[in-house]
């Protein structure tokens, strides 16, 4: 018997004070879950956000192209 089991259940968290807006993590995102925020962090940067945790798998390529370690990956 084998059974169709959806495993994803990643989480990130973006600090937002590390985040200078590069957008490395959007393109690294394979299920396209981070964005640019409109808003802006104290430094005048527009920040990554997480958007639609469902379908996170934790891959961890958000967190391996930040260069800043602003993301945390959680499983």
């Amino acid at each position: 018997m084998f059974f169709n089991i959806d495993i994803k259940m990643g989480k990130i968290i973006i600090n937002e004070d590390r985040c200078k807006g590069c957008e490395l993590c959007v393109e690294a995102c394979p299920y396209g879950l981070i964005e640019m925020s409109v808003e802006v962090n104290h430094f005048g940067y527009h920040t990554a956000q997480f958007v639609n945790g469902k379908e996170c798998t934790a891959c961890k390529f958000c967190g391996m192209m930040c260069p800043d370690f602003a993301i945390d990956v959680y499983r």
